[in-house]
This record gives C-alpha cells, structure tokens and sequence, in this order.
C-alpha cells in the first residue's frame, strides 16, 4: 500500500510545479524538466523511499516515456518533420565519429594502467551511440564483472544527468555560443491540431469535458500502441528495447495521418506531462553516494566520454554547418537515448526537432551494441 501512495505521488509531482510555473518567473526560467530533476535527485537520496519500491521505479520510468511518446506524436506534421531529420542523420554519423576518437584517445591514455580499458572502451562506444539500454546486453556480450558494469552504470546515470541538467537549462545557449553553431533553419512548431496550444506547460481548458473525453481516447490508443509494440519487441531477442521503441514511433506517426486523432486537442501537453513524471522518476534513481568511493579510471571514461564527445561534436557540426538544435537534440539522443528527446525538444521550444531526435536515436539503438562489441574486440588486439 506504501508504494502504490509513493507512486501515485510520483504521478502528481509535475502538478504544483506545473501552478508554479505559470504563476511565476523565476520558475518558468528554471524550466519544469530541470526541476523535476533536481528534485528527484534529492528524493532519491535522503533515505525516504524503501528499497522494495526500486522495482516500482524502473517499470514507471520504461512506461511512462513509452506512454508520451506518441501522444506527443499524435499531433505532429510529420511532412515538416521530416525535412529534419536528413541533418539529423548527418550529425548522428558526427556524433558516433566523436565518441570513437575520444574512446581512442583514453585507450590511448590508460591501456598501460589499467588492462581493463578495452572493456570500459566497449561499454562507452555502446553506451554514448546507443544510449543506457545498451549497456546491459554489450556488458554480457563481452564479459563485464558485475562490479565494474554497477561502477560504470552508477557513474554514468549520475553524470549524465548532470549533462542534461547543463542541457536543459541556459547552460546550452552558452555551448551555442562557444562553438558559434548557427540558428535553426525552419519552422520550429509542427503541431497542426486544431486549436493545439503550443505551450506545453498551458493546460488550460484540458478538463472540459469535450477536451477531456477526446485526451482519454487518445491516452488509450497510445496504450494500445505500447502494447502492440512491447509484444512484438519480445520476439526480437536482444534488440527488445529497438525495436519496441521503432514500432511505438512508427504506429504513432501512421495514426498523426488521420485527421480525427491529429486534431484532438492538448496531446502534447499531456504527453509532456507525462514526461515530467519520467524525468522525476529516473533522477530519484541516481545513487549519488557510489561517487564516494572512485574509481577514477572507469570515472574518467565516463566523464570525458560524454563531455568530450559532445565538444568535438559540436565542433565537427561547426565544420558541417549543422545547427544548434540538430546538434543538442542528436547530442542527447545518443549520450542519454531517445526517452530524453522530447524534455530537450520542448526546451529548445522546437517539436520540429523531436522527429529527427527520435529516428537519431533509434539509429544508436540498432548500431550500439554493434558499435560496442567491435570496440571492444579490436581494441584487445591492438598492440598498444
């Protein structure tokens, strides 16, 4: 009974951050996504969560951005969409080149040290194309120890939400300006629903009852698609996670073809909601007391895997005139995986962004492990 108070408190949590967002400034600055994150962090480590709600915690994280994905979708322009994700592909290619060379370089830098390196080589090449869902498999195709795969997992959730933490905030307009990555080309809003509010964080209106009724549909067939996908995922051993994230896009983009379900009112919104609920959620399964006792070695893979990518990221899409949004949405899509896409598509204030967000990432999902393993194997050989 005490988990299910906690979960449905999980639930409501984006509610009076949402009062407080529209009432005043300074929470509107911070952004509801940030947060939600900060938050969470501090929930999940002051000791008030049991450890028997941990389970809870995992499954309310894969179904709740598995929920928003195509409500969000729902009432997209998927032909003006499109025309980004040819860039989006483009920066993608840039983003796996950026993880490589610095993958590379730490080879380089700590094969003497540490015989281990090639290991922590495969995971980060897996982990930062393809995002946290690769980890798992690439860990037991190349034989990582438990201790080694919880240290590099800990280290990674816990920087990682740092990085999206610098994302989300005024933090990556400082990053456009370093690397003077020009301004997005087109139209930013894509949502062509009928009186569709474009203000994510508005939900004015939405409990009308003709507004009301209409969302609960569409809450229902976007269940139905989670269903659909999750079953068929399963018969696709080792590409789970893939493929169901695939079939979930695909569904959800044939049905914003169809008038009916594109025109109802306020999908994004709730869907945003909804990934307000992931976003707290995941950041109250950091364990930040791990980073107590460091190694420094597997940290350093981490910390400049992430960091380090995404600066010769951006400085590679720089080179090949990629805008900023490309760039940032592409940059997390592979360092943290689709389920954050729509969080950073939404700050940039760009849904335009999110298709291109969304493909990238399922490309990372059908190469990591690929990516990893091969990583792995040839830095074993290599005679230094």
């Amino acid at each position: 009974m005490v988990n299910v108070l906690i979960a449905v408190a999980f639930c409501l949590f984006p509610a009076p951050i949402i009062f407080l967002n529209n009432r005043f400034k300074i929470v509107e600055k911070i952004g509801i996504v940030l947060i939600c994150y900060i938050v969470g962090i501090i929930v999940g480590n002051i000791g008030i969560l049991p450890e028997s709600f941990s389970g809870i915690q995992t499954t309310m994280q894969d179904v709740s951005v598995c929920l928003a994905l195509p409500l969000i979708l729902f009432s997209m322009d998927i032909k003006k969409g499109f025309k980004t994700t040819k860039n989006g592909i483009k920066c993608m290619l840039l983003a796996i080149l950026s993880i490589s060379v610095v993958v590379f370089v730490l080879h380089l830098i700590f094969n003497n040290s540490d015989p281990n390196t090639p290991q922590y080589a495969g995971l980060a090449m897996g982990v930062y194309t393809g995002g946290t869902p690769n980890i798992a498999s690439i860990k037991t195709a190349i034989g990582v120890d438990e201790s080694t795969y919880t240290i590099f997992n800990t280290y990674d959730m816990v920087i990682s939400i740092g990085y999206m933490l610098i994302v989300l905030s005024s933090g990556k307009y400082l990053i456009k300006k370093i690397f003077r990555l020009k301004d997005f080309e087109g139209e930013k809003n894509v949502s062509v629903g009928e009186d569709e509010c474009t203000d994510s964080t508005s939900y004015k209106g939405m409990f009308k009852p003709a507004v009301f009724g209409k969302l609960m549909l569409a809450l229902l067939l976007s269940a139905a698609i989670v269903g659909v996908s999750y079953v068929v995922g399963t018969f696709v051993k080792g590409y789970e996670t893939a493929v169901t994230i695939l079939l979930i896009t695909t569904l959800s983009i044939i049905c914003s073809f169809f008038k009916p379900i594109r025109s109802i009112k306020m999908t994004t919104n709730l869907g945003m909601y909804i990934i307000y609920i992931f976003c707290f959620t995941v950041a109250t399964m950091a364990d930040i007391t791990r980073l107590i006792h460091l190694d420094f070695t597997i940290l350093a893979y981490v910390l400049l895997s992430i960091f380090g990518s995404m600066i010769l990221h951006a400085l590679l899409c720089k080179a090949f005139k990629i805008d900023f949004d490309t760039m940032i949405i592409t940059s997390v899509s592979a360092i943290c995986s689709p389920p954050f896409v729509p969080a950073v598509a939404n700050s940039l204030k760009n849904n335009a962004a999110l298709l291109s967000g969304l493909t990238t990432g399922i490309i990372g999902y059908a190469v990591g492990n690929y990516l990893g393993v091969a990583t792995h194997w040839l830095f074993s050989h290599l005679p230094f």
